[in-house]
This record gives C-alpha cells, sequence and structure tokens, in this order.
C-alpha cells in the first residue's frame, strides 16, 4: 500500500463525537498517523506480522492504519468507552478483523500485566498538560514494559530534550524517525480558530510533532 492511498483510507475514519478535554481528546491527523505508520511497517518491518499495541486508541486510527499494513492483531488500549465505541464502529466499518478493544487505565495497571506481551507499541499518548502532568512518561514508561522490540511515539517537538532525559534514566536508545507538521483541528469551544498549524506558527517547536522510536 502506498502512502497516500493509506491516508486516504485514514480519512474516512470517524473521531470523536464530544472529546473529553480531561482525556486530552485530540485526534492523531490521517496525514500524521499515515506517516508514521508507513516508516514503521517500510523502514523497521515492525508492523507486518506482529503483535501491536495501541496506547490511549482512542477511536483507532493507528490501530486500524496498522491492521491495513498488515500486523498480525492490533490491541486497542484506552479508558474512554466512548471512543472505544466509534473504534468498534470504525473496525466494523472497514472490515477489519484483526483488532481486540481493551478499556483500562494504562496509569493503574500492574507492572507486569502484559509485561513484553507485544512486538510493537503505537501511540500518541496526552500531552501531560497543566491537569495531566507527566501523562505522557506514565505512557511511554508502561508502553516500554509491554514491547518486546520498541515503541513509537508522537510527541510534541518541544519536549524532545526532556524524553530524551528520561530514556537515558530509563536505559533505552532514543532516536527521532520523523517530524511532522501538525494541524491541531478546533475540537473545543474554547478553540476560536478552525485549526491551529505549524504553517502560520513555524517557528514554534510545540506545533510540531515528533514521531520517536524507544528500545
Amino acid at each position: 500500500m502506498k502512502l497516500k492511498e493509506l491516508e486516504s483510507f485514514l480519512q474516512q475514519v470517524d473521531v470523536f463525537e464530544e472529546p473529553k478535554i480531561l482525556l486530552e481528546q485530540y485526534p492523531t491527523t490521517p496525514h500524521i498517523a499515515a506517516c508514521m505508520l508507513y516508516t514503521i511497517h517500510n523502514t523497521f518491518d515492525d508492523i507486518e506480522g506482529k503483535l501491536v499495541a495501541d496506547l490511549g486508541c482512542g477511536c483507532g486510527v493507528l490501530s486500524i492504519g496498522a491492521a491495513m499494513l498488515d500486523a498480525g492483531v492490533c490491541v486497542g488500549f484506552d479508558i474512554d468507552d466512548d471512543a472505544l465505541h466509534i473504534f468498534k464502529r470504525n473496525a466494523e466499518e472497514f472490515e477489519i478483523s484483526n483488532v481486540d478493544l481493551v478499556q483500562c487505565d494504562l496509569c493503574c495497571l500492574e507492572a507486569d500485566a502484559y509485561a513484553k506481551k507485544f512486538d510493537t507499541v503505537i501511540m500518541n499518548p496526552p500531552f501531560g498538560t497543566k491537569r495531566n502532568q507527566g501523562m505522557d512518561m506514565k505512557f511511554l514508561r508502561t508502553a516500554l514494559t509491554m514491547a518486546k522490540t520498541a515503541v513509537y511515539s508522537l510527541h510534541k517537538t518541544s519536549t524532545r530534550q526532556h524524553i530524551q532525559k528520561k530514556a537515558n534514566d530509563w536505559g533505552v536508545k532514543m532516536e527521532v524517525i520523523a517530524e511532522l507538521r501538525y494541524d491541531l483541528p478546533a475540537s473545543y469551544k474554547f478553540h476560536k480558530k478552525k485549526s491551529v498549524s505549524s504553517y502560520s506558527t513555524s517557528q514554534r517547536s510545540d506545533m510540531f510533532s515528533s514521531c520517536l522510536k524507544l528500545y
């Protein structure tokens, strides 16, 4: 499957109907999802035939994309029942059967609940805003316990140095595999513009999303 074809399919994935700000429910755009997955698949061969976990899966765009790239099985984890309902509907509409769903709080999992159960972990974790400070690092730490091979995670480029320090502390390697412009659609009432894009704020590093590989 070509990159543009994958992105075109992912544009048809339904997103949050009533996003919950406390859960930082921002959809992963089809462009970012497709670029991330295409790179993981073609450069690192970490999707096809692999057991993949998608942490904070939301409505399932990363899982569905991984399934389209012939993942063996992709398991989506999310705390929100409404998001998982949309995920399930998306999977049914695309007639995808190699996905499974787990509703749970990833920050409260037993340390060895899914230890090294997955070949690959993919995710677009919460940013870790003031309300959820450090949540992105909790997701990353959990992901590293679950993955046999590697974790591929999206983060604001402005947090890269902090994540690199954490990776060093945890004794894992980190590399940047892609840097993407992040177009944040207006999802909540306090968003005054239809979207915010780094095309118009090119000097703001927090408007770029880095796809990081940790292993």
